[in-house]
């Protein structure tokens, strides 16, 4: 199931969400060039944020990790994945807050989700990349402003695949079950590299609880779809 884009208005042109992401491939632009010099592992291990410095060595340069670690990825279909996804939901959701509230949310959202990957594996020293969680949180927000909103998708079903229209709540509520259930099946096993499945499950939820007190006073949407 792959979103392809959604049909709800926003009031205003999403500069804050177009600025994320070209900071994003302006970043990534950096690592290859770090990449071409050799300095591309030296470049996450300092940026991004390392559960067991988080533990062992707390202090302002590891602190300022949890920033930093938001605007760095894996490789291409790491970046090409979260823009798309920030792309689709993060204009509503900034049209919903204001640029101001939004960018604070974005950051905040991002920060706990690294935090909840550090409680999940708290002795790892892989380091943690990506604005995966700052974008669950995103989509945290998203599901409850516009549970009805549709969502044009991509269904991958076995050798077909079918474009449709799916509300949002099945759409981001498919895929919050996929990171839960993964989750949980990665409790316990020794880390190896890969998804960052708590930072996820942690912006997600946080984007749930948040969404409401960063709305505060804001005239909302007064459509509804589907």
């Amino acid at each position: 199931m792959l979103p392809i884009r959604d049909f709800t208005p926003t009031r205003r042109f999403p500069a804050l969400t177009v600025s994320i992401i070209v900071v994003n491939i302006i970043t990534f632009a950096y690592e290859l060039l770090a990449e071409a010099g050799g300095t591309l592992e030296q470049t996450f291990y300092t940026m991004g944020v390392v559960p067991f410095e988080v533990i062992h060595n707390f202090g302002p340069s590891v602190a300022l990790s949890f920033l930093t670690s938001m605007f760095l990825h894996g490789g291409f279909m790491h970046i090409a994945g979260n823009m798309l996804y920030l792309w689709i939901f993060g204009n509503n959701v900034e049209d919903s807050m204001g640029r101001g509230r939004f960018l604070v949310f974005y950051l905040l959202t991002g920060s706990i989700a690294s935090a909840a990957q550090v409680l999940a594996s708290p002795n790892s020293r892989l380091p943690t990349i990506g604005a995966s969680g700052a974008i669950a949180g995103v989509l945290g927000a998203y599901i409850v402003l516009f549970p009805r909103a549709r969502i044009q998708t991509l269904l991958f079903l076995g050798y077909f695949v079918r474009m449709t229209h799916l509300p949002a709540l099945l759409v981001l509520g498919f895929w919050f079950v996929l990171q839960l259930f993964n989750g949980l099946l990665a409790l316990g096993v020794a880390q190896v590299g890969g998804v960052a499945w708590f930072a996820h499950i942690g912006g997600f939820v946080a984007g749930l609880l948040l969404v409401r007190l960063f709305t505060l006073g804001r005239r909302q949407n007064y459509w509804e779809e589907w």
